[in-house]
């Protein structure tokens, strides 16, 4: 599978997952995430869906400032409905990340590890997300302000040419990239910047 080089150099999430460590999936529990985890959860590579990643490492850096992030501790909670505009696939990305799910999780073990309920949609935040502890109550709203990440014109242009099959070999190539060079770019350079990843205590 050839992914594109700037994943790889992309921001990685490292998280502490107790039903891992029981199962003996990962030494210690300790997961590490890559860029290109949720890229093949959603089937593709966008601005929303590095914007969900990013949303979510601010979350756990705000919360877990000494400490990895507990996978299955943590309730999440979107402004939008489950069905509107990207929703689902931020929601998506989301439960990767963190293991909350709505009512279609694991179940847990003897009490343990209960995923459920942990994903709500419809909340009445003024973020697109909050993250909230299970343990001790702590919360984080994030928001993602994508219109602050430079894009292309001709991605206008060439958009509609592509989905219409019309787009020359040429055309469909440079669409690809510009598409792609945005995405690197909220990655690489807009990351950690607060104007674009917006953290609320």
């Amino acid at each position: 599978m050839q992914l594109p080089e700037f994943f790889d150099a992309a921001p990685r999430i490292a998280v502490r997952d107790p039903l891992a460590r029981f199962l003996g999936a990962a030494a210690e529990g300790v997961i590490e995430y890559r860029y290109a985890d949720v890229v093949k959860l959603a089937g593709h590579s966008c601005p929303t869906v590095a914007s969900a990643y990013l949303m979510t490492r601010a979350a756990f850096k705000a919360l877990y400032p000494d400490t990895l992030p507990v996978r299955g501790e943590i309730r999440v909670e979107l402004r939008d409905g489950r069905t509107a505009g990207t929703t689902g696939v931020v929601a998506n990305v989301v439960s990767l990340l963190t293991g909350a799910t709505n009512d279609t999780g694991f179940k847990g073990i003897g009490g343990r590890f209960d995923r459920r309920n942990l994903l709500h949609f419809d909340a009445g935040i003024d973020a697109q997300l909050r993250f909230t502890r299970v343990d001790s109550g702590a919360a984080a709203g994030v928001s993602a302000r994508l219109d602050a990440v430079p894009f292309d014109p001709r991605v206008a242009s060439l958009l509609p040419k592509c989905l219409n099959g019309v787009a020359s070999n040429e055309e469909t190539m440079l669409f690809q990239q510009l598409w792609q060079a945005r995405v690197r770019t909220l990655l690489l350079d807009f990351a950690d910047d607060p104007q674009v990843i917006v953290v609320r205590h």
